[in-house]
């Protein structure tokens, strides 16, 4: 019985632990799409902490990694490359001043969407997760480039700003992988559960 109850403790804090730490971070940053040191965007290191700052992206980039490590297979790579490359598309169009509709919108409901795909640990083609995501990349990535001063080191900035995504990607991949070698995928889709409730919440604040 004992034995019995310890696996079952194990997942459950898991899961509380990412749960404590997606509600520090949402809770310690700075609004939904309201990021901050915009005006020193002008070097690599600068990019790097940018996404950071956005509870927003941080939970997004995080899921990303998550769903893929869910699906396993070639989306363990796909997923989090197609983000991190369309994402520079989209931070692309938004420094040309490109009009792209509904990006708000569109990003807090890739926090809610991932969230649920999350929890409920959905599988899909990885050509179908890869369009997903792709769409949210883009619109992640427009919001951030839109934002940029003109005065702004577009390239050297943009270099730090992906590898802060691939980090947070690597993050979420990593949870997940470690979770299935356990056999048990509760703290995942928990954490999934959290971060589309934090979506939720960042959309009616």
């Amino acid at each position: 019985m004992r034995e019995g109850r310890s696996k079952l403790m194990t997942p459950i804090r898991k899961a509380t632990a990412a749960l404590a730490a997606l509600t520090m971070v949402v809770t310690g940053a700075a609004p939904a799409l309201a990021h901050t040191g915009l005006e020193h965007a002008t070097s690599f290191s600068s990019g790097f902490l940018h996404p950071l700052t956005g509870p927003d992206h941080v939970l997004a980039m995080v899921a990303v990694g998550l769903w893929a490590g869910v699906n396993g297979g070639r989306a363990v790579w796909a997923w989090p490359i197609a983000f991190v490359s369309l994402m520079l598309v989209g931070g692309a169009l938004g420094m040309m001043g490109v009009a792209l509709p509904m990006v708000e919108p569109g990003i807090l409901a890739s926090v809610i969407v991932l969230g649920l795909l999350v929890l409920t640990a959905a599988r899909v083609a990885v050509a179908v997760g890869v369009l997903l995501v792709g769409v949210f990349a883009v619109l992640h990535g427009y919001a951030h480039g839109a934002e940029l001063p003109t005065a702004a080191a577009a390239i050297s900035y943009s270099a730090g700003f992906a590898l802060a995504t691939a980090l947070l990607h690597a993050a979420g991949l990593g949870i997940a992988l470690v979770s299935a070698r356990g056999g048990n995928n509760l703290a995942v889709r928990a954490t999934g559960g959290l971060v589309a409730a934090c979506g939720v919440a960042l959309a009616v604040i």
